[in-house]
């Protein structure tokens, strides 16, 4: 190596980022580069001839990595090493050490050098990465009782007014739209959690006297209108008789749904398996099909394409209960010719009919 190569060398490890050391026989630190002195606080000044046990939290702590070394069978070379440093302030700091005993030309060892990474960001994005998941999951989850809560609720709305006069029903009416926007309330929390934790940017509101905690209020969803459709003509049933095949895993969604769509008068048949609805489909005269769109067996893609495969006209909706579509299952059966697709559950009741609806009239 020329002088070049080594004072090029020099500046690389002396900018590096991660915390280099080099420590002599007796474990007195012999170099201490930039990024060290940033991580760990103390200045090349305080540690450059000190013992290397100042930088860890006990000496037996450095032993042990001293140890690892020794007993390397890699030729006295570690990688990914994890130990822990204690900072100038006294922070624990969690490493991963990559490094390897240095020995003279005799082979006698006279040293080591070690190149350790802070794993403090890198744990961190694993555990935002782990939130992330738990917020789809989350979503999944409440999603899908909020559905068969939404499509219950609309039976109710229903029930009621066929019973109640006008006068009486507004009333009864101030308190189911009062649980409609608490509805709407939980998934507005469960889509701001869902944005948090994919985006990682978020805002703080003061909690218990100073504490402070993620803002997941979303007061913009209280203002959202009414989701029936229940200022329709009476005896207007413009789905009756129509033959619709509901397919979901979660079974209070199927059987939630499947009510709402007989009291519009439908013929209704369930599945909580795609196997089992593709047989109900080859026996069967359907005229559409509702589908979840994550399903055991396969998922709403594959199935929407085995429908097409087999019956090319037939209509399909695609309902799913996560926030986004993270493997662009609805993304691909668009790209495949799906036409209508309800995106979030719950679905709105009156938007649903209107698909149906739309799929029923269309030439």
């Amino acid at each position: 190596m020329t002088a070049l190569d080594q004072k090029y060398f020099q500046r690389l490890v002396e900018s590096s980022p991660d915390i280099v050391i080099a420590v002599d026989r007796e474990g007195i630190v012999t170099y201490y580069n930039d990024g060290a002195r940033q991580n760990l606080g103390y200045s090349s000044a305080e540690i450059i001839g000190e013992k290397l046990t100042r930088i860890y939290p006990s000496v037996e702590e450095a032993r042990r990595v001293m140890k690892a070394m020794r007993e390397s069978k890699d030729a006295g070379r570690i990688s990914s090493f994890e130990t822990i440093f204690r900072s100038k302030s006294g922070e624990p700091i969690p490493v991963a050490i990559s490094g390897s005993l240095i020995h003279d030309e005799q082979g006698v060892e006279i040293g080591s050098i070690g190149f350790a990474r802070d794993m403090r960001r890198m744990r961190l994005r694993e555990q935002l990465a782990t939130a992330g998941e738990i917020a789809v999951s989350l979503a999944h989850e409440i999603n899908n009782p909020l559905e068969s809560m939404t499509n219950n609720l609309e039976l109710v709305t229903r029930s009621l007014e066929a019973h109640f006069n006008q006068t009486d029903f507004a009333t009864e009416r101030e308190r189911l739209d009062s649980i409609r926007g608490a509805i709407r309330r939980v998934q507005a929390i469960v889509q701001r959690l869902d944005d948090i934790a994919r985006k990682g940017v978020y805002q703080t509101r003061d909690y218990l006297a100073g504490k402070k905690m993620a803002d997941l209020a979303a007061p913009e969803a209280a203002a959202a209108g009414p989701e029936h459709d229940a200022d329709r003509p009476h005896g207007d049933w413009p789905l009756r008789g129509m033959s619709v095949l509901v397919l979901d895993d979660d079974l209070s969604v199927v059987n939630s749904l499947a009510d709402l769509l007989r009291a519009e008068q439908c013929v209704v048949h369930t599945a909580t398996l795609p196997s089992k609805a593709l047989g109900l489909l080859r026996n069967m005269k359907i005229d559409a099909v509702i589908s979840d769109v994550v399903m055991p067996e396969m998922d709403g893609y594959e199935f929407y394409t085995r429908i097409k495969q087999e019956m090319p006209d037939l209509p399909v909706i695609l309902m799913t209960a996560y926030y986004y579509d993270r493997d662009h299952i609805i993304k691909r059966s668009r790209m495949q010719g799906l036409e209508g697709a309800i995106f979030k559950k719950p679905i709105n009741p009156a938007k649903l009919r209107q698909l149906l609806i739309h799929s029923r009239n269309k030439p």
